[in-house]
């Protein structure tokens, strides 16, 4: 498996001279983004990195927490977090950290002890991949019966919304967040959530499409969902209403109250 490494931090010269030794040595596809909360989160949604390489600089409290952003889509699957840094900042990270585990790195940074975690990585990866290829796993989503977290799917263009609406529900639900509307197709067809958050207003396919193409597909014509508006949208939206019949609509930016309190409304 051909790794997908996403290099971040405020050490600007060490993120940049990692990309080029990873993509000049081990031909990995390398994705170096800013470490602000709401790229970091898009692009982790977007390219499903298999490796995130932090790159710690002149830290401080607030660029420290943003990085907790990944905490969600690191649960999502087998990703490994490397954070490469001195003891100075080593010491700010683990004190305003909420990612459950990282390896540190000190720098200067050795290429071959990194090479050697991330060939192990790999090895990991494509074992996993074997043994997916020959058993089936099968979670029972109902062992806990009506005392299960519920799935809240979002869908919406604007990373911004998508953070601050995934910050608001995380403690009570297990959210995921997509984009657009194909991604949110690609989602149904594997998994069924309780509940969609569809924001009305996307380009390509609009809410509205969206979601008659949600209650015309089999297995999918019953999830109940909400639309998602802006103020100026709202005249469309109560329209749509009448039209399509959603379980209703949010005007967002929604305070965490309303919005817990009309998803309670709607599925319990």
């Amino acid at each position: 498996m051909q790794l997908k490494v996403l290099v971040t931090g405020k050490n600007r010269k060490v993120a940049t001279d990692i990309c080029e030794h990873l993509e000049t040595d081990r031909g990995y596809v390398t994705i170096k983004c800013d470490p602000n909360k709401t790229t970091l989160f898009d692009i982790m949604i977007s390219e499903l990195p298999k490796v995130v390489i932090i790159c710690l600089g002149d830290e401080s409290s607030a660029t420290v927490q943003a990085y907790n952003v990944l905490r969600t889509a690191l649960k999502q699957g087998s990703i490994t977090t490397i954070v490469i840094t001195d003891d100075e900042n080593e010491k700010l990270f683990m004190k305003y950290t909420e990612l459950d585990r990282v390896l540190f790195f000190s720098r200067p940074v050795s290429l071959y002890a990194l090479y050697e975690k991330l060939s192990e990585i790999e090895k990991t990866l494509d074992q996993e991949s074997e043994s997916r290829s020959s058993f089936r796993e099968f979670v029972n989503e109902n062992k806990e019966g009506r005392y299960r977290r519920k799935q809240i799917l979002v869908v919406d263009d604007d990373t911004e919304q998508l953070v601050h609406i995934k910050e608001q529900l995380e403690e009570f639900y297990d959210v995921t967040c997509v984009k657009n509307g194909e991604a949110a197709f690609r989602f149904l067809v594997n998994k069924r959530p309780d509940l969609i958050l569809l924001d009305y207003m996307m380009p390509v396919i609009d809410g509205p499409e969206v979601l008659k193409k949600i209650w015309k597909t089999k297995g999918w014509e019953d999830i109940p969902v909400i639309f998602l508006t802006g103020v100026s949208e709202k005249e469309k939206v109560l329209r749509t209403l009448s039209e399509l019949r959603p379980q209703g609509y949010l005007i967002k930016p929604s305070k965490k109250s309303e919005l817990v309190a009309k998803i309670i409304d709607v599925i319990g």
